[in-house]
C-alpha cells in the first residue's frame, strides 16, 4: 500500500518537480537560518545556494520533457554533474572549517566585490580559496555545520536523479 502511494506520488513528472521544490526550499531554508540567527553568508555559502538553484531548474526543465525523449538522460546526467560539483563545493568549504586554526584571521573581500572588481578567472580562484567567514562554525543542526548538511544534500540529489531518469514512466 505504502509503496503503491510512493509510486503514484512519485510518477516522472511529480518527481522532478519535487526536486525543483526541495532544491530551492534549502535556499529558502538557508535564507530563514540566515536572518533568523543574523548570519552573513560567506563566498562558498552564496555558491552552494546557486548550484541547488541551478539544479532546481534542472529538475523543473526535465519535468516537461517526455520520458522517452533523450534529453531525459542528458539532463540527468546535468543534474548529476551539477550535485556533485555542488559536493565539491561543500567539501571544500567543510575543509576550510576542519582547518580553520590554520585560517587567516581576515574575513577577505565579499561576494559582490570580487566578481564587480576583479576579472572572471580571479574572481573564481578567490571564491574558492574561501575567507576566515568560511571556516567560521555559525550554527549546526545535529552535530551538522551547514556544509557537511549541503554535502549530504548534493549527494541525495545525485542519488535521486539517477533513480528518476531510471524510472519508467
Amino acid at each position: 500500500m505504502i509503496q503503491k502511494i510512493f509510486n503514484t506520488f512519485l510518477k516522472v513528472k511529480n518527481g522532478y518537480l519535487l526536486g525543483f521544490v526541495l532544491c530551492f526550499g534549502i535556499v529558502a531554508l538557508a535564507l530563514v537560518i540566515q536572518t533568523t540567527y543574523k548570519l552573513e553568508p560567506c563566498p562558498l555559502c552564496i555558491s552552494q545556494r546557486m548550484v541547488f538553484m541551478g539544479l532546481g531548474v534542472l529538475f523543473l526543465i526535465a519535468a516537461f520533457i517526455p520520458p522517452a525523449n533523450i534529453f531525459k538522460k542528458i539532463f540527468a546526467a546535468l543534474q548529476v554533474l551539477t550535485a556533485l560539483g555542488g559536493a565539491g563545493v561543500a567539501i571544500r568549504h567543510w575543509y576550510l572549517q576542519a582547518n580553520r586554526e590554520s585560517m587567516v584571521a581576515d574575513c577577505g573581500v565579499g561576494f559582490d566585490y570580487m566578481f564587480e572588481n576583479f576579472p572572471l578567472q580571479k574572481a573564481f580562484k578567490l571564491l574558492f580559496r574561501g575567507t576566515g567567514d568560511c571556516a567560521a562554525i555559525d550554527w549546526t543542526f545535529l552535530g551538522l555545520t551547514l556544509p557537511q548538511l549541503g554535502l549530504i544534500s548534493f549527494l541525495g540529489f545525485a542519488a535521486y536523479a539517477i533513480y528518476l531518469v531510471s524510472r519508467k514512466a
